[in-house]
């Protein structure tokens, strides 16, 4: 039974919520509003063989109406979606071992013995936490017992809706529902991972710590002092200014938090720690296979691996594809030339 099984364990958690989290703040902002257009889409070519690529960002504002007529126009002219990436895990314990393990799931997210934050934390983090989970969360105590990646994702889902932003979410969704009236193929990349033994695994990470006070710390640091940064980004994704969106800083926030997770103990006991690693490799293989068969392909990936000097965009220009970015630039020098190709 692929994921549902194991679908509180803290590796599918953390990276699906970190996907679609976004931040908070002590400023009052402004996001833009009605339709937009969004990005222009990356180029990426050999022969006459094409890569469209729409970048996403998150947070997005939350009242935009978005509608791309680039995108439109490319979906109709294409034969392939590829859609992102994607962690499946399975429990190797049958139908009815899945259903008998699903009640040791109950609390999974929570810190181990029953600890509360205040007992985890350093008593400054923890201060800064009462005060923001009391301006996003209110007075409820209900987070209090959680371990701290996971609160840290409350509180920042909590931020972002009080700031009228929302995650990218809906744009995969509505790229997916045009590719499928399009009846494009839609492809995922996507790793699989088997847990044996799954009672035994829940077990084990119920009791297990991990350091994810990084996270928590980098979290709050986000809600007061990036808020501005984050709605300014949200707001050029909206607009389309593809400058601007090189020019803003990034936060490495939740870069720590799959790092800490990913290198926790438990991580490394079930074979999950390669996850990020595998789901890069398997991306570009996609992406290759796309470019080698179909005349038009339309793929949609995170902003930031288009703009990492050794992100996406780096790997397909190692290995001699050409790229040409939505404003024009065929110079591409925020790819890095000397990007090393995933095996």
């Amino acid at each position: 039974m692929r994921g549902a099984a194991l679908a509180g364990l803290f590796l599918l958690s953390s990276l699906a919520c970190a996907q679609s989290a976004t931040p908070p703040a002590q400023l009052q902002t402004i996001t833009v509003t009605g339709e937009q257009p969004g990005p222009g889409l990356w180029k990426v070519s050999k022969g006459d063989h094409v890569l469209w690529i729409l970048g996403t960002v998150s947070p997005l504002p939350r009242d935009i109406q978005w509608k791309s007529k680039e995108l439109d126009e490319r979906i109709a002219q294409s034969q392939e979606l590829l859609a992102g990436e994607g962690v499946g895990l399975s429990a190797d314990a049958g139908f009815f071992g899945t259903l008998a393990l699903l009640p040791s799931l109950i609390g999974v997210k929570n810190n181990p013995d029953g600890k509360t934050l205040d007992q985890v934390l350093p008593p400054e983090l923890y201060e800064r936490w009462v005060a923001a989970k009391r301006k996003y969360i209110g007075h409820s105590n209900w987070a209090e017992r959680l371990r701290p990646v996971f609160a840290a994702i409350k509180l920042y889902d909590a931020a972002m809706d009080d700031n009228h932003l929302t995650g990218s979410d809906f744009v995969r969704k509505q790229v997916r529902s045009d590719a499928r009236r399009a009846h494009l193929a839609i492809v995922t990349a996507q790793v699989n991972y088997t847990i044996k033994n799954p009672r035994a695994a829940v077990k084990r990470f119920k009791a297990s710590q991990i350091s994810d006070v990084g996270c928590f710390s980098k979290t709050l640091d986000s809600i007061d002092t990036d808020l501005v940064n984050m709605t300014a980004r949200a707001n050029a994704w909206a607009v389309g200014d593809i400058d601007a969106l090189r020019k803003l800083p990034r936060s490495d926030q939740w870069n720590v938090c799959t790092q800490e997770v990913s290198e926790s103990g438990i991580a490394h006991e079930l074979g999950l720690s390669d996850a990020a690693a595998r789901l890069r490799a398997a991306w570009l293989d996609e992406a290759k296979k796309a470019l080698d068969k179909n005349a038009s392909t339309v793929a949609v990936v995170s902003m930031r691996s288009l703009l990492d000097p050794n992100g996406k965009l780096a790997q397909l220009k190692a290995l001699g594809y050409t790229i040409k970015a939505p404003d024009g630039d065929t110079t591409d020098q925020e790819v890095s030339q000397t990007a090393t190709v995933l095996p």
